[in-house]
C-alpha cells in the first residue's frame, strides 16, 4: 500500500524491541482500535499504546488517525466494487450476475472481516465515514438494480419490492460479522450456502 507521500513502505524489519511498521501493518492495529473503543473514542496515543510505537512514528506513515479510518474503509469498499466488475457481474442474465455478486459479497466480508466489521459500524459522524456510507449506498442501490432486472426477466418473484429485498439480503449477509469467526471449517461454504437461501427467498411462486 502507498504511503501518502507515494513511497512504497518497506517490508517489516525489527529495530531492537519494537517492530518497525508498514502502513498495511500500522492499518491493522488500526482497524483493530477503532473497531473496539469506536473511532470517536480512539486516540493517536491509543493507537501509538496498541502498536508500541511514538506518535512520531505513526505520524511518519500517515497524517493521523482520520486518514487510517479513509484507508481503512476503502480497503473494504474498494473490495466490495471490485466484484461488480468482474465478468460474472457484468454479463449473461441479471440472476447469474447477482448470484455472482453475492457470492462475491460474502468472500470480501469473510477475506476482510475487520476492515468490512468496522465499515459496518461507521454513522457518518465525520466527512470520511459519509463519503464510506455514500458508497455504500451506491453499492446496495446496484445490487437493487440486478434484483429489479431479475425480476424483469421472471427470475425473482415480481411482488418483491426488490429495495426492501436487497436490504434483508444485506442484513443476512453482514450478520456474518456478528458471529463468524476466521479458521472455521464452514467457511469454504458459506457463500454458497448464503446463495442457496437467497435465491430460494427471491424464486417466483
Amino acid at each position: 500500500m502507498p504511503e501518502p507521500g507515494g513511497q512504497q513502505v518497506k517490508h517489516q524489519r525489527m529495530r531492537g524491541n519494537r517492530p518497525a511498521y508498514t502502513t498495511e501493518t500500522l492499518l491493522d492495529v488500526a482497524v483493530t482500535v477503532f473497531t473496539s473503543r469506536g473511532y470517536e473514542g480512539t486516540s493517536m496515543e491509543d493507537l501509538a499504546a496498541a502498536a508500541g510505537l511514538s506518535k512520531s512514528s505513526i505520524y511518519h506513515h500517515v497524517q493521523g488517525k482520520q486518514q487510517l479510518l479513509a484507508l481503512a474503509l476503502d480497503r473494504a469498499l474498494d473490495g466490495l466494487f471490485a466484484v461488480l466488475t468482474q465478468p460474472g457481474a457484468t454479463t449473461g442474465p441479471a440472476v447469474d450476475r447477482l448470484t455472482h455478486v453475492l457470492r462475491g459479497t460474502v468472500a470480501v466480508l469473510l477475506d476482510e472481516l475487520p476492515y468490512v466489521t468496522l465499515l459496518l459500524r461507521v454513522r457518518g459522524n465525520s466527512p470520511t465515514e459519509l463519503a464510506a456510507l455514500g458508497r455504500r449506498r451506491e453499492f446496495d442501490q446496484l445490487v437493487a438494480n440486478l434484483v429489479l432486472q431479475a425480476q424483469r426477466d421472471g427470475d425473482v418473484d415480481s411482488r418483491l419490492d426488490a429495495a426492501v429485498a436487497t436490504r434483508l439480503i444485506f442484513g443476512m449477509i453482514n450478520s456474518l460479522t456478528e458471529w463468524y469467526r476466521p479458521g472455521r471449517a464452514d467457511r469454504v461454504n458459506l457463500p454458497e450456502t448464503v446463495v442457496q437461501l437467497v435465491l430460494t427467498g427471491l424464486a417466483p411462486h
